[in-house]
């Protein structure tokens, strides 16, 4: 039988329901986080997981807020960040999504791994919005599921791929962050996949809504934007992920050069997210090759307005 999970509050830094050995454990995920966050994390993940060998199986349960749980394996390399209570996930998501608590949206949440945002998105301190995680995965898809299940089944679950058009995919990998049906994967899993703009035509999101679509689809984020062309005229946003080995910034690119939409990027120089013409700006921006860095696509006046008060906001903070 499953032992019940170590619980941590990122709040207060509380952890409880853990042994001596897994208590040391989290100071040294926590501590080995800090120092790694200087150097972009570069190696912590692979620390990570070899300490995991060491600690028995069980789930952490780690309070984002007060009404937010996320549970993943305890010393998982990728998700042990957060007993850093310093560390920020994907701060340019977070920075769009505390901004948006009071607009009435969807989270369509792709590529949604465990479903930390579909969780956080759906917290009352978000805004308690509708969310859809997509995950194609089995093993991701059940950790997903049980998130889903500890915060009341609050938001929806999918077990598929986002792509160009109604299909199967071979899913490859070995990192549960980074499969991918991208290439010819002999091998794998094979998993159903489908189209953004199939979520319209068989009625789980309504036309006219306002939508934040994460795409956290490993290489596949091109078909993936093909595949939403009638949502995206709409007041959508979609939350992309350029990779910090891609010189050729070809995610962003394909934004400013290929669609209609405006191509938006957080600039950590000026705490803003700027609408830009020229990809110079990600040279100086993504400086670490290992990790990914999310930009913003939108066609949408309302969404463009909403980031421009947003800006405007830090503005006046950084005053």
């Amino acid at each position: 039988m499953a032992q019940a999970p170590i619980q941590f509050d990122r709040a207060s830094g509380a952890l409880e329901g853990a042994n001596l050995w897994e208590r040391t454990a989290a100071l040294a995920l926590s501590t080995g986080s800090k120092i790694a966050s200087h150097f972009s994390h570069r190696g912590y993940n692979i620390c990570a997981n070899l300490l995991r060998r060491t600690l028995p199986e069980r789930d952490i349960d780690i309070k984002l807020n007060s009404d937010a749980s996320f549970a993943f394996p305890y010393g998982d390399g990728y998700w042990s960040k957060l007993l850093n209570r310093t560390f920020c996930y994907e701060n340019e998501l977070e920075l769009l999504f505390q901004d948006s608590a009071d607009v009435d949206y969807t989270l369509l949440d792709c590529g949604a791994n465990y479903g930390y945002w579909s969780v956080l998105v759906s917290s009352a301190p978000y805004g308690s919005h509708k969310a859809i995680a997509i995950e194609p995965s089995s093993q991701n898809f059940a950790k997903l599921a049980n998130n889903a299940k500890i915060n009341g089944n609050r938001f929806e679950v999918m077990k598929c791929a986002i792509g160009v058009a109604r299909g199967t995919a071979r899913l490859s990998g070995t990192k549960h962050e980074a499969l991918s049906i991208a290439g010819d994967a002999a091998g794998g899993e094979e998993v159903p996949v489908i189209a953004l703009d199939n979520l319209l035509d068989d009625g789980k999101i309504a036309v006219g809504g306002k939508f934040l679509i994460k795409l956290d689809v490993e290489g596949v984020e091109i078909e993936a934007m093909k595949g939403g062309a009638r949502l995206l005229q709409g007041d959508s946003v979609i939350l992309c992920e350029e990779h910090g080995n891609d010189p050729q910034h070809t995610v962003s690119r394909y934004i400013l050069e290929q669609t209609p939409l405006k191509l938006i990027v957080y600039d950590p120089r000026s705490n803003r997210l700027e609408a830009v013409s020229d990809l110079s700006i990600l040279d100086r921006i993504k400086v670490s090759s290992h990790v990914g860095y999310n930009v913003f696509g939108t066609a949408s006046a309302f969404w463009l307005n909403r980031i421009n008060a947003l800006n405007a906001n830090a503005a006046r903070r950084a005053q």
